[in-house]
């Protein structure tokens, strides 16, 4: 595989995405169905790194680890080795879907009034975010390391092979890239390594400069070789603590002993039926599962089909049934191995039909409140600092194997700090910052070891049939349950394909405020929503999703038309 530049090959991918599809509003309807593999990823190359892998007889876990160390790469803002990643794993041979944590850590040092000022309130965010306090253990080398182990057909050194050309033999500044280290500059190029990457005297370099990443180069050439403990115990493991410990802002208290001890887990699936569909999911510390099943679920009673999306009516209980499900998150989400956290009675179905009773089709909450799911403990419901960035990936192999995975480095440009030719991430500061409200523990408060509470929602939905039908996830902080409950509506209640599930217009509701996606369909709808009594507002469009679907027997890859993504074919 050769160097991908973008502005000479990005339209020639889209087009080889799309296979001579028909646009609506200039964005791809949907890529041909193919009998083989599909990866569908936010950057072209990364997308092609794990197309690469499945040509050379990879499964899916192959692909979606080449994916996430091309990610590094080529999108360093969003993703990488210097965070952490879900994965939902469907396993066509044994039938069986598993689902793994690679998600950061705090450092064991780490105490409830980590982001507590002198004066003992919650830091400003912005004051918590740069340096090394906020970074947490990376765990996406670990958890790679483990899917490869469990999942993988080729060697694991086969798998860095089209990042480590990508960082070697480089790579185009893309507009999205360029967007974002104008706006965060002085955030983007906290570090002299990061000013010379991918700065000139004028500001950022222009869209299609060329830039190589020799350091991340040489780092993925000697773990390919000598495996994952290397990064976690080796020279890279100094490198990193040194890094974030002598950080000219917040220095970390991170010892090689945390990055020694961490391990990738696996968690217990967390599965629901809506309407004869499976909603399969990462349980805590992810509220993926346990939020989307609840948006649908609470729905269940609504004939959405019959309102179909362009009707104010449906966003209208699409946006209830979100309030309601992420006050509950906010309560009751936190680390399983910290806190007593209710998942099964937060998917409780009876549990789900008494918070859907307070729906109304005529007028909206007052306010909506956490409810007390079955066997839920007395905390405190609290938010927490997540922010938009992140990036989502599906893989599929000819076999059927099917991964879902979502990896973040947190914020845009992550802590700020980097090291070894990729960003660390902020991804401490997604816990709640007050660790008490009222006397009451907050469940997803700073503890060390302890990790934060995520809104990545890798999923994987099975049909009525028991098969496969489609695998989804999305990039934008808390926005990302929203999205993928959106995606599983579209296609499962209005029989639209994941590529128009995907491109539908974007409604979030968290707390009092219901925000719709500024410039769409949903805008002219505010003055409805208004009537029905929310707070409407139009906010502009941060989403970034991408997906896969099986129809009839074959599969067709999604991936968001406000991105730069693209789904490729085997």
């Amino acid at each position: 595989m050769t160097c991908l530049n973008p502005l000479r090959i990005l339209l020639p991918l889209l087009l080889l995405a799309a296979c001579a599809i028909q646009p609506v509003n200039g964005a791809p309807v949907e890529t041909a169905a193919r009998a083989g593999g599909v990866v569908s990823a936010a950057d072209p190359r990364a997308a092609e790194a794990g197309r690469y892998i499945l040509n050379a007889g990879g499964s899916a876990a192959d692909a979606a680890v080449a994916t996430m160390l091309a990610l590094t790469v080529v999108e360093p803002q969003s993703s990488g080795i210097g965070g952490g990643s879900f994965l939902v794993y469907h396993d066509e041979a044994a039938d069986r879907i598993s689902t793994y944590d690679g998600r950061e850590e705090a450092p064991a040092a780490a105490t409830p009034r980590l982001f507590l000022g002198p004066n003992g309130e919650p830091l400003p965010f912005g004051e918590a975010m740069p340096g090394g306090k906020s970074v947490g253990v990376p765990g996406n080398l670990r958890v790679a390391a483990m899917i490869h182990e469990r999942h993988g057909k080729l060697p694991w050194a086969r798998l860095f092979e089209p990042a480590i050309r990508l960082a070697s033999q480089g790579f185009a500044i893309t507009p999205r890239m360029h967007g974002m280290l104008g706006g965060r500059a002085g955030h983007a190029g906290m570090t002299a390594w990061a000013r010379a990457q991918y700065f000139g005297a004028d500001g950022p370099k222009p869209v299609g400069t060329i830039v190589r990443n020799p350091e991340l180069a040489r780092l993925y050439e000697t773990i390919a070789a000598r495996g994952a403990d290397y990064f976690y115990t080796g020279p890279p493991a100094q490198n990193l603590v040194r890094t974030v410990t002598t950080a000219a802002r917040n220095p970390s208290s991170m010892t090689l002993g945390d990055l020694a001890s961490y391990d990738a887990k696996e968690r217990p699936v967390l599965c629901g039926e809506y309407r004869r569909h499976r909603i399969c999911g990462m349980g805590p510390p992810s509220s993926g599962a346990t939020t989307v099943f609840a948006i649908l679920k609470q729905l269940e009673r609504f004939d959405m089909a019959a309102m179909r999306p362009s009707d104010p009516a449906a966003w209208h209980l699409i946006a209830e049934s979100m309030r309601l499900a992420y006050a509950d998150r906010e309560a009751y989400i936190g680390d399983p191995d910290f806190v007593r956290v209710p998942s099964a009675g937060l998917m409780d179905p009876a549990y789900l039909a008494a918070r859907s009773r307070l729906i109304s089709p005529a007028r909206a909450m007052r306010s909506a409140a956490a409810g007390t799911p079955p066997g839920a403990p007395r905390v405190t419901a609290a938010a927490d600092g997540e922010v938009p960035s992140t990036s989502h990936f599906v893989a599929v192999d000819a076999a059927g194997n099917v991964a879902s995975m979502t990896s973040t480095i947190e914020g845009v440009w992550g802590s700020g700090l980097t090291v070894d030719g990729y960003y660390l991430n902020n991804e401490l500061t997604d816990f709640s910052f007050a660790p008490e409200i009222d006397g009451a523990p907050v469940a997803n408060r700073v503890e060390g070891g302890k990790r934060p509470r995520s809104s990545m929602s890798p999923t994987i939905v099975y049909g009525p049939d028991g098969e496969v039908r489609l695998a989804v996830g999305a990039a934008g902080g808390p926005t990302i349950i929203a999205q993928v409950a959106k995606a599983i509506i579209g296609v499962v209640d209005w029989k639209l394909s994941a590529q128009e599930a995907l491109a539908l217009p974007q409604i979030v509701a968290i707390g009092d405020t219901v925000r719709v996606e500024r410039g769409t369909a949903l805008e002219p709808m505010i003055p409805a929503l208004t009537a029905l009594g929310h707070r409407a507002v139009a906010a502009d469009p941060g989403f970034k999703a991408n997906a896969a679907e099986r129809v009839g027997g074959r599969w067709r890859g999604a991936a968001d038309p406000r991105s730069e993504g693209v789904a490729l074919a085997q």
